[in-house]
């Protein structure tokens, strides 16, 4: 007769190994006399071999929201594009609107250089005629106007689109922070 000690590790091993598993492993069946040492138990197949995670680098990333929110921060950081876009701009005159929007557009554009490089969608100049394929991707390809029948399309390209071919942001920090987009600043006298 086994001791209590001995009773409650068998009793944990067995709970695990149903809750994890889904079943006893031989050997625990073997030691709890469940099966004759002399036969062997039928064995389950083993499952399919985890896939390997994605390395950091790989785009689309494996949390996209973390990463919006970092562009969003280097966006705020080398630009101020969140203190611009959420200012009350109606007090201001023409003149100082423009003045702050020049300096938050050339410090965003800096931003999409350095982390993202960004491809027109269709190669052509606004205005000009293009013709839409019949295997167009609905993801890229917004028709307006009057459309009715099936592709190809004629019309005019109204917005070259763009799409990412390549993002290289810095790595994230681990643990907390992800959803900070900017800190905030306070200054001790």
């Amino acid at each position: 007769m086994m001791g209590l000690g001995q009773r409650l590790s068998y009793a944990f091993k067995c709970f695990f190994a149903v809750l994890m598993r889904g079943a006893l492993s031989d050997d625990l069946l073997r030691a709890l006399g469940a099966a004759p040492a002399s036969v062997p138990l039928p064995t389950e197949p083993a499952p399919p071999p985890e896939p390997a995670p994605a390395p950091e680098d790989t785009w689309p990333p494996t949390d996209a929201g973390d990463r919006a929110v970092q562009l969003l921060a280097l966006l705020q950081r080398d630009g101020r594009l969140i203190d611009f876009i959420s200012e009350e701009i109606a007090p201001y005159s023409d003149a100082q609107v423009g003045a702050a929007a020049r300096n938050v557009h050339e410090s965003c554009r800096q931003v999409l250089e350095r982390y993202v490089t960004l491809e027109p969608i269709i190669d052509s100049e606004e205005g000009q005629p293009v013709t839409v394929p019949q295997e167009m991707d609905p993801a890229t390809t917004k028709l307006i106007g009057n459309v009715t029948g099936a592709p190809p399309f004629q019309g005019v390209l109204r917005h070259r689109g763009w799409q990412a071919t390549q993002v290289q942001l810095p790595p994230l920090a681990e643990g907390v922070g992800r959803s900070v987009v900017a800190p905030a600043e306070v200054e001790i006298p």
